[in-house]
């Protein structure tokens, strides 16, 4: 078997996210809302947990969201972690500084775990996911939040174009997303049962552009690309792009609108009790019964 190639500095991420971690409440709109999501979905499933993990806690938002949710009785200990130590530090829930590229957790020992806009930034994210999987007692369930490939596409574009306009060529100066297309599939990928998927496209709108910018910084959220330019951009090329961006982009009322696409996914650790798809060729019932039409032979159309 041949590794996945490395995409992300996995490092760089964690000194992105420490460094963010003192001003990580001004941007947590998505990580709130992710949160309660996730909390929501729970809320629907009537059976304890008694052993919960979240992972890429950072500030804490699915505790909170949990908190003042019924969901809270049925979860008996639940453990935050996240990349970066100083998104745990400062608060009295049980925290594990942890990679999800690593997991620290044996298998068959835990009985819920979520994560909510971090799993993006794992290199292989089907072997995340194979781990998280593992992690799992049989009939265990993973609820995962991540941001899908529509994700920053206004901002993308124009990074790539003020830099085509105005250096030799361009460079990825943002990370590419996992297709929300795929995101069952993957799931499926990593021996999940059951595998679930939907999307939430979420417009912010700005004033100027580059205040999209200080909030993918203060989310820990700037590109850690292995294969980035060494160059920083140029003050230069980001005018241009700040400029592109609102004539490409800048709605009636003068403001700017910034894509985020979240793939919401729900798997469950397989099971026996599990619901199985029949077999080819066991319905006790033809098709074109069921639905009061004539059956006709392949190739035939209809008139």
């Amino acid at each position: 078997m041949t590794a996945s190639p490395l995409l992300f500095d996995r490092t760089l991420h964690r000194r992105r996210l420490d460094r963010a971690a003192p001003d990580f409440g001004a941007a947590d709109f998505l990580k709130a809302r992710a949160a309660q999501d996730v909390v929501m979905r729970l809320e629907t499933i009537l059976r304890r947990f008694p052993v919960a993990v979240d992972l890429g806690a950072r500030n804490g938002h699915f505790f909170k969201a949990l908190s003042e949710s019924d969901a809270r009785a049925n979860i008996d200990a639940l453990f935050e972690t996240d990349l970066s130590g100083r998104m745990l530090a400062g608060r009295d829930t049980a925290r594990v500084v942890a990679d999800e590229e690593r997991l620290p957790f044996g298998d068959a020992t835990l009985d819920l775990v979520v994560s909510t806009l971090s799993l993006h930034w794992t290199n292989d994210l089907v072997g995340a996911l194979i781990q998280i999987r593992r992690a799992l007692r049989p009939d265990g369930l993973f609820v995962g939040a991540l941001f899908g490939g529509a994700t920053l596409t206004e901002l993308r574009q124009c990074l790539l174009a003020a830099e085509a306009e105005l250096t030799d060529g361009a460079t990825m100066r943002v990370s590419p997303f996992a297709d929300a297309i795929d995101a069952a599939g993957l799931l499926q990928r990593a021996g999940f049962a059951l595998p679930v998927a939907d999307v939430d496209r979420v417009k912010v709108r700005y004033a100027h552009p580059i205040a999209l910018l200080r909030d993918l910084r203060q989310m820990g959220e700037t590109s850690v690309l292995l294969d980035r330019s060494r160059k920083p951009l140029t003050r230069k090329v980001l005018f241009r792009a700040m400029e592109l961006y609102a004539e490409r982009f800048a709605e009636a009322d003068g403001k700017v609108p910034a894509t985020f696409e979240i793939v919401s996914v729900t798997g469950w650790a397989p099971h026996d009790s599990q619901q199985k798809p029949l077999r080819p060729g066991s319905a006790k019932m033809r098709l074109a019964d069921a639905l009061g039409t004539k059956e006709q032979p392949a190739g035939d159309k209809a008139g």
